[in-house]
């Protein structure tokens, strides 16, 4: 199959699931098509079957904000027309699923018909698509997308809450490459370089937002330190990063906690970690957590959005009610105090990512797409 995939290019999980997705597609001997605005942060063009196409939006005085979606609509047109595309995928409802419908109506009336899938991803429908100024367009571009998928059962009951959604749509959860954390030769474990080796790695990585409770995650960390020498690993970047600096400082924990800012090198930090934190307000699905569980790292979060179909409480970790850091931090413990214990919850996340491997979501995306294109044959 020839697939555009229309993505966010940035660090985000959104952007991170649509390039692996493509690369293992590409794998697979499909032949894949990036259309966005920059080339995503973990594509790599190494293979004859991936190919990326750069939007360009120029600059005009008449335009106070850049009209992004109608040159990515342009750019699809343009870009199947060229290459014989036979479907996009698009991952957000806005603007992406948005342009795809513009695009789509475009080609029609040349006499080509592509379906178009629609993946959800959380913030498009939760915090973005729910203003009031962007749901119209929302529950259009949703509606009129072929097929619908929502990266965990959570996500969809929220859709559905919160729109006049009229499409089936379909859990298909997010997943996790395990085959690259046995295979890659590169993973080195060094982790003298964090920490002591009678310190326990505690680790967090987001995008520093305020949904991600930042403080609550450094409040959690303090209690820790208190009982067992730790280190805290923060990677990542956002507006929550310098308020988080001072609050450290504030407790004279500084010298405990690494901030790595935006790092390619994620899985040589969660290969040596002991514990993931993930305190968040709300997780459409818990992307993060998922990683760090394939690096048989067990998981402190929030009982909010999809976290529990993620980590299982008591299991790969342990959930609790946003905002309680104390608990938090006892459940914390209770993982960390032992090597033993410590050792079995390890073996538990990682068993548990297992089921999420690529190589078992993968097929249904296939299938869908298999039947999307079949539609217009």
């Amino acid at each position: 199959m020839k697939i555009a995939i229309v993505c966010y290019p940035t660090f985000g999980g959104s952007g991170v699931v649509a390039t692996e997705l493509g690369l293992e597609l590409a794998r697979r001997g499909h032949e894949i098509h990036f259309i966005t605005y920059s080339q995503p942060v973990r594509l790599a063009l190494l293979s004859p079957n991936v190919h990326y196409h750069e939007v360009n939006v120029p600059e005009y005085p008449l335009f106070h904000y850049q009209p992004y979606e109608l040159a990515l609509s342009s750019k699809l047109v343009d870009m199947v027309k060229l290459y014989k595309i036979e479907l996009l995928h698009v991952h957000y409802a806005i603007p992406h699923a948005y342009a795809g419908y513009m695009a789509k109506q475009m080609l029609k009336d040349e006499g080509i018909n592509i379906p178009m899938v629609t993946t959800l991803h959380g913030t498009d429908i939760t915090l973005v698509g729910n203003h009031p100024f962007y749901k119209p367009a929302v529950t259009f571009s949703i509606n009129k997308s072929d097929y619908v998928t929502s990266v965990s059962q959570s996500l969809k009951d929220e859709t559905l809450k919160l729109f006049n959604i009229k499409k089936e749509i379909e859990v298909i959860p997010n997943f996790i490459e395990l085959d690259k954390n046995v295979n890659d030769p590169t993973i080195a474990c060094h982790r003298s370089v964090m920490a002591k080796a009678n310190e326990r790695i505690i680790t967090h990585i987001s995008n520093f937002r305020k949904v991600k409770r930042i403080p609550d995650i450094i409040k959690i960390f303090y209690s820790i330190q208190k009982e067992i020498p730790a280190k805290l690993m923060m990677v990542g970047d956002g507006p929550e990063k310098e308020k988080a600096e001072y609050l450290c400082q504030k407790l004279g924990i500084l010298d405990k906690v690494i901030f790595f800012g935006n790092s390619n090198e994620i899985d040589k930090i969660l290969s040596y970690t002991d514990l993931f934190l993930l305190p968040s307000e709300t997780e459409s699905f818990g992307l993060a957590a998922l990683e760090a569980m394939a690096w048989s790292v067990p998981i402190i979060s929030s009982n909010s959005g999809g976290l529990p179909e993620v980590n299982f409480d008591g299991i790969s970790g342990y959930l609790s009610d946003v905002g309680n850091t104390d608990e938090m931090a006892v459940n914390a413990l209770k993982i960390l105090k032992d090597d033993e214990t410590l050792k079995k919850f390890k073996e538990n996340a990682l068993n548990i990512a297992k089921k999420f491997d690529i190589k078992n979501i993968l097929p249904l995306y296939e299938e869908l797409y298999k039947k999307a294109i079949n539609q217009y044959v």
